[in-house]
């Protein structure tokens, strides 16, 4: 399968308006953002767990990392309530389940094969102080990409300029960049050369943001 897998091109996808579309596990639902391959895919994707529902134990071939956008996810190294940004690299493995249901956005085969740093961090509790009305924290930096958290006022500017391309999830309030109002649970990616230029609406916002990673988007080695 592929879905929006030419990553010269800018793509926008408003997920809201997304159909959920059932996984292989009973109560496990997914609305598909990018996709390269079939169940093991370099995929971009939102995730819904019903309550009680889990997935079966599985290895992180090409890693995972994932953001809670509501409930708690659970498996077991813990309990992962709403904000919670999670780093499982290569060659991990976990059960994941959740007994009062959840939203993940997550993201599949998009690791440095050698990348071995495995971590959990509340997004809000990294800020540093806001600049311009944007107060930024820095989850992971590594050569192969940057993983960023933003919290804007109404009408600030976030602007990011990074070389490999720019992912961007809207994780409450709306932005408008080059004309397009992503709202809540909107998406971006913008191809390598395109500089992101996002303007908060007028109840602000906040945005996770990943750069660095497309120019080494391809198809998992299965």
């Amino acid at each position: 399968m592929e879905l929006n897998a030419d990553f010269g091109a800018r793509v926008v996808v408003n997920s809201e308006e997304l159909d959920w579309i059932a996984s292989p596990m009973a109560g496990v639902d997914r609305r598909m953002l990018d996709r390269i391959g079939d169940e093991v895919a370099r995929a971009t994707t939102i995730v819904r767990y019903a309550p009680g529902s889990h997935f079966s134990e599985h290895t992180h071939t090409g890693g995972e990392e994932f953001i809670v956008l509501d409930g708690v996810f659970q498996d077991e190294h813990g309990d992962f309530p709403v904000g919670t940004y999670v780093r499982n690299p290569p060659t991990t493995k976990h059960t994941p389940r959740s007994e009062e249901g959840c939203t993940i956005f997550v993201m599949l085969w998009q690791f440095d094969p050698y990348d071995r740093t495995q971590f959990r961090m509340t997004m809000a509790d990294e800020l540093a102080a806001p600049v311009d009305g944007v107060a930024t924290a820095e989850l992971h930096r590594d050569a192969w990409e940057r993983v960023t958290y933003h919290e804007m006022l109404t009408g600030a500017v976030l602007e990011i300029d990074d070389a490999g391309g720019t992912e961007v999830l809207v994780l409450s309030g709306s932005v408008t960049e080059s004309g397009d109002i992503l709202n809540s649970g909107g998406w971006m990616r913008l191809p390598n050369g395109h500089a992101l230029r996002a303007k908060a609406g007028h109840e602000g916002a906040t945005v996770w943001v990943k750069t660095g990673h497309l120019a080494h988007a391809k198809a998992p080695a299965v």
